[in-house]
C-alpha cells in the first residue's frame, strides 16, 4: 500500500512538470488586487487640550469600528514638545501604521516631510482662548463629573491653597499660571516644534497661520462643533460618515456631558480684560481661524447661526517674555477613562438601536 502511494505521488509530480511546468497561481491569475485606500489615508488630529477633544476621540472610537479605519492613539498625553530624535521616532511609528489610519495625540505640529516621510492631512479644533484657559484652570483643580475628591487623587501634588486659589487673585496678582508665557498655548500646536514656536510673538503667529493654510484640511471652532462635524463628514467620509447622527443621539449626548468641567466660575470684567491683553496673539490666531472656518462654511452652503461676536479688545504689546514650559494639561491623561466611556456609550447605543428595532416589529 505504501509503495502504491509513493508511485502515485511520483506520477502526480511528473504530471505537474509535463503539463503545468513551473506555473504558479500568480502566473495564471496575477497578484491579488491591492486594498483600495481612501484619500487621504493618513490623517493626524494633534488635538489641542480643553478644546472638545475628548468628545471627538469618543466619537472616533465608535467611527473606527463602524468604518474600519485604524485609530492610532498614544500612551503619552502631556508631552507636546519633542526633541529631534523623539520627532523622528514618533513620525516613523505613525508612518508605519496600517492605513487608512487616524492618529491622535496632544502634540505640537510635526513636519513629516522634514524627516523624509509623507506629510499626512491634519485636522484640529480650537476655541475662544479665555474660555479654554478657564476650562483648564478649573479642570486641573476639580475635574469633571467624577467629582472633586476623585480629582484630588489624580492631582495629589497640588497644594490646597493652590487648588482653591481664587481665579481673580490668580489673574490680578499675576500668578505664573495666569500670566504669560503659560497663556500662550494654542498657537504652538500649529506653529510646530521650533523653539521660537514657544515664544509669544509675530513669528510664531505667522508660522502657525502658514501651517493652517498649507497642512490642515480643517481647523474648526468648538463653539460651532456641529458644523465642524458636518464638514469633517463631507471632507473625510471614510472616517466621519454618520458622525453627526451619532453625536446627536440622545444616549451619546448624555454620556458626552460627563466630560463637562465642574465648579467653573466667571472672573471679574477687569480680570477678563487683563487675560485678553495677555493673550493678544492667541486671539489674533483664533479670529484668523474663525474667519477661515466661516469662509469654508459659506463655500459649502452652511450658514452661521451664532450670536453676534463681542467687539475685539484693544491689546497692548507685551514685554519680551522668557520661554517657559507650561503647566501640563491634565484633561486627557486617562485613556482608561475614555475606554470606559466608549464601552458604556457603545452599549447604550446598541440598546437604543435594539429597542427601536423591536418597536418597529410591533
Amino acid at each position: 500500500m505504501a509503495s502504491f502511494e509513493v508511485a502515485l505521488n511520483e506520477f502526480l509530480f511528473i504530471f505537474t512538470l509535463l503539463f503545468v511546468g513551473n506555473s504558479t497561481y500568480l502566473d495564471d491569475h496575477g497578484p491579488p488586487p491591492q486594498k483600495v485606500l481612501p484619500f487621504p489615508s493618513q490623517v493626524v488630529y494633534n488635538r489641542v487640550g480643553k478644546c472638545g477633544s475628548r468628545t471627538v476621540v469618543l466619537l472616533l472610537r465608535i467611527l473606527s469600528e463602524k468604518h474600519g479605519f485604524n485609530l492610532v492613539t498614544s500612551d503619552i498625553h502631556n508631552k507636546t514638545r519633542l526633541t529631534k530624535n523623539e520627532q523622528m521616532e514618533l513620525i516613523k511609528n505613525i508612518s508605519t501604521a496600517e492605513q487608512p489610519y487616524l492618529f491622535t495625540r496632544h502634540v505640537h505640529f510635526l513636519n513629516f516631510s522634514r524627516f523624509g516621510g509623507d506629510q499626512p492631512v491634519y485636522i484640529n479644533i480650537i476655541r475662544d482662548p479665555v474660555n479654554r484657559f478657564l476650562s483648564n484652570y478649573f479642570f486641573r483643580r476639580f475635574g469633571d463629573w467624577r467629582g472633586e475628591q476623585n480629582h484630588m487623587i489624580r492631582t495629589p501634588s497640588m497644594r490646597q491653597e493652590e487648588r482653591y486659589l481664587d481665579i481673580n487673585v490668580c489673574i490680578l496678582e499675576n500668578y505664573p499660571e495666569c500670566s504669560n508665557p503659560r497663556l500662550f498655548y494654542i498657537i504652538p500646536y500649529f506653529c510646530g516644534q521650533h523653539p521660537r514656536c514657544r515664544e509669544p510673538g509675530e513669528w510664531a503667529l505667522e508660522r502657525a497661520k502658514l501651517n493652517v493654510n498649507e497642512n490642515f484640511l480643517l481647523v474648526g471652532i468648538l463653539e460651532e462643533l456641529e458644523d465642524v462635524l458636518l464638514l469633517l463628514e463631507r471632507f473625510l467620509p471614510h472616517y466621519f460618515k454618520d458622525v453627526l447622527s451619532i453625536y446627536k443621539n440622545p444616549e451619546h449626548r448624555k454620556l458626552g456631558n460627563l466630560t463637562v468641567t465642574v465648579k467653573k466660575t466667571v472672573p471679574s470684567p477687569e480680570a477678563i480684560q487683563i487675560l485678553y491683553q495677555r493673550m493678544r496673539y492667541e486671539y489674533e490666531f483664533y479670529y484668523y481661524v474663525k474667519e477661515q472656518f466661516h469662509l469654508l462654511k459659506r463655500k459649502f452652503g452652511l450658514k452661521s447661526h451664532i450670536r453676534k461676536p463681542r467687539p475685539r479688545p484693544e491689546f497692548f504689546i507685551p514685554s519680551p517674555l522668557e520661554t517657559e514650559e507650561p503647566i501640563d494639561d491634565e484633561e486627557e491623561d486617562d485613556e482608561k477613562w475614555l475606554e470606559d466611556i466608549y464601552k458604556r456609550n457603545k452599549s447604550s447605543l446598541h440598546n437604543t438601536a435594539a429597542l427601536t428595532t423591536e418597536m418597529r416589529r410591533q
